[in-house]
């Protein structure tokens, strides 16, 4: 079992951000996190991370079990994690090569001397996912896209048992999200891909490879299970409050607003 949520709270500035969260991920099980925003998302990846502690409940990530193991830097180098919020702390002036190495070590920055192994890892990493054309560039040259190539191949410098991709195409346009998440499928069908969960709030970017997902809203699990009886017109309609239909187009769903009868009946 790669992720085992059992009954977890979380409470922070006296407000309870996630309530009786159960979740199971098994090794080689791709999952979607979808909710709104604040529906508590961000609060569940602290916690994987182990940047939180929960307020009730249980949580073992990779086998540990928080409270009981020391966490921390031990925990994170097994999870590779690509997420928006990252690209603000990297250090300003490093290239896209420097910001792929610093994955080695789990850091934001170079502080230790890559070994030659490293750097070649780096490499083949950045051709891997086609960024070697760029890699002496200044990262934050370089467009949104290429620079969510380069988080996702320093996140893979450890090879992580777990790879967190948090909302991977905000701000990208129609062609480099197409173009990133053919890079997402390819790494999800490698032999040794990590078990990866994909975090967003747009239907329309959940890939085949991802078998369940979690629907999140108001901090709570509204419900989960396989992907194909998540996302219906259905239970859509009734996660988000509004009927919706869901359409499926070369395996990816596709979500649109349907009228209300009053608003039928003014159209008429």
């Amino acid at each position: 079992m790669v992720l085992q949520l059992e009954g977890v709270s979380l409470r922070r500035d006296g407000k309870w951000i996630l309530q009786n969260i159960n979740w199971e991920i098994k090794k080689g099980e791709h999952s979607v996190l979808f909710g709104l925003n604040g529906a508590g998302k961000t609060a569940i990846l602290n916690l994987l991370n182990a940047y939180y502690f929960p307020t009730a409940g249980r949580v073992t990530v990779l086998g540990m079990e928080f409270g009981a193991t020391y966490l921390g830097e031990k925990l994170r180098k097994q999870i590779g994690f690509v997420s928006s919020s990252l690209q603000e702390k990297l250090h300003k002036g490093d290239n896209a090569f420097e910001v792929v190495l610093s994955g080695a070590f789990a850091s934001i920055g170079l502080y230790e001397v890559p070994t030659d192994e490293i750097r070649s890892k780096a490499i083949t990493l950045l051709e891997t996912l086609g960024c070697i054309d760029y890699a002496n560039q200044n990262y934050e040259t370089l467009s949104q896209g290429e620079k969510q190539r380069v988080l996702i191949a320093r996140s893979l410098m450890t090879d992580p048992s777990l790879l967190i991709l948090d909302e991977p195409t905000n701000g990208l346009d129609f062609i480099a999200r197409e173009q990133l998440l053919e890079t997402i499928e390819l790494i999800a069908k490698r032999p040794d891909a990590p078990t990866m969960i994909y975090v967003t709030h747009h239907l329309e970017e959940i890939l085949p490879v991802f078998e369940k997902t979690v629907l999140l809203k108001d901090g709570k699990v509204f419900s989960s299970g396989n992907t194909n009886r998540m996302l219906t017109s259905e239970s859509l309609s009734q996660f988000l409050g509004i009927p919706v239909e869901v359409t499926w187009k070369n395996n990816r769903p596709l979500l649109s607003k349907l009228k209300s009868a009053i608003e039928a009946e003014n159209v008429r």
